[in-house]
């Protein structure tokens, strides 16, 4: 763990994780830091490239900051990106314009997939945990940092396809034809996106995420397989501390959410819900296992002012006077969203859950 930082001023976040009393529903949006914000997109102009913004310290600590600056957020997460490992191990990573990623050596064959090794995280990937502690030591404690990795299946999809994909044919006919090389990917990348987060708790983040994009993309047989285990090996390796000084994890599958159960049963301290469940659904499926993150669609910052502020109420009181909620979309906000939009989402939920625990008489 991490010392010599400044004391939190701002915990409700951790606490909410933790399933703890908070005074109000703490908020922060994936992909805050982003494409919406001018600043981002000037600051991404002077870097050159994004794979230059993301591998420069100073300028990931730059943006992590900016939506900080301007919303009344609780909670900072790092800038970076899920696809630093697979490019740490060797796949060569880029971004055109517009087409997103591409690895420029895919992995094509079983024998590619069993030459690969766990990446040094010190040396390949110290811009990222520099960055990290640069953001702990600019945040100067007004809220926590956020630490995240992609899951290992969404890491694979990548690999395999070389890009995104809207099947994933050549990721999911591994997992039929070569179940055994499938499982040897899975678990290198296990293996690296474990020494990758810990090496965060070590710069120190406060909070980590992992992102399993892709988990929805399996079927339920495949995604306890294939996706599944490897994230419940990588929260059994983590050396997160113990009580108040321990470093929750939450877990985000987008489209699997009738799996929540077994997700609940993994180790992680939180959820990430997308829209299609609600989250008093949500809450009677995993009781008080785990926390729970979510889940308003973000297409709603694209809607008026007054109907931004009604799905605010509506999670709010979905969820109810419980403990245990951050709120977030169930997905990262699109480039074209008004910030000023976001910032009457969380103004709303902030107002909403205050007045709710006020009347209630419990605070959470």
């Amino acid at each position: 763990m991490s010392n010599g930082f400044a004391p939190l001023a701002n915990d409700r976040f951790l606490r909410a994780l933790k399933r703890q009393p908070v005074d109000r529903t703490p908020v922060w949006i994936m992909r805050q830091a982003g494409r919406y914000l001018p600043e981002y997109r000037a600051t991404r102009a002077r870097a050159g490239s994004f794979m230059n913004l993301c591998q420069s310290p100073e300028l990931a600590c730059e943006v992590t900051l900016q939506p900080l600056a301007r919303l009344p957020l609780d909670a900072a997460i790092l800038f970076s990106d899920i696809l630093t490992v697979p490019d740490a191990m060797g796949l060569g990573l880029s971004f055109a314009e517009g087409e997103g990623p591409r690895f420029a050596r895919p992995l094509r064959s079983v024998a590619e997939i069993d030459a690969l090794t766990v990446p040094r995280v010190d040396q390949s990937l110290r811009y990222v945990t520099d960055a990290v502690t640069l953001i702990r030591r600019e945040l100067h404690g007004r809220m926590p940092l956020i630490g995240f990795s992609g899951s290992p299946w969404t890491l694979a999809c990548y690999m395999i396809e070389g890009g995104g994909s809207e099947h994933f044919e050549r990721a999911k006919a591994l997992l039929w034809n070569e179940p055994a090389a499938a499982h040897r990917l899975l678990d290198v990348l296990a293996q690296s996106v474990s020494a990758y987060l810990q090496a965060q708790i070590d710069a120190g983040a406060q909070a980590l995420m992992i992102f399993d994009t892709w988990g929805g993309a399996l079927s339920a047989d495949h995604y306890r397989e294939f996706s599944l285990r490897s994230m419940a090996q990588i929260a059994a390796s983590l050396k997160r501390g113990e009580g108040e000084a321990r470093v929750p994890l939450i877990l985000y599958s987008k489209g699997a959410m009738g799996q929540l159960e077994a997700m609940a049963d993994i180790g992680a301290d939180a959820l990430g819900l997308d829209w299609t469940i609600t989250l008093d659904e949500a809450r009677r499926r995993v009781g008080d296992r785990v926390a729970l993150q979510g889940n308003v669609d973000p297409v709603v910052l694209y809607a008026g002012i007054d109907a931004i502020r009604a799905e605010a109420r509506k999670a709010v009181h979905s969820f109810g006077a419980h403990p245990g909620h951050v709120f977030n979309l169930g997905h990262g906000i699109h480039p074209a969203i008004d910030p000023e939009h976001l910032r009457a989402l969380i103004e709303a939920v902030h107002n909403e859950s205050a007045a709710l625990f006020a009347a209630r008489g419990n605070p959470r």
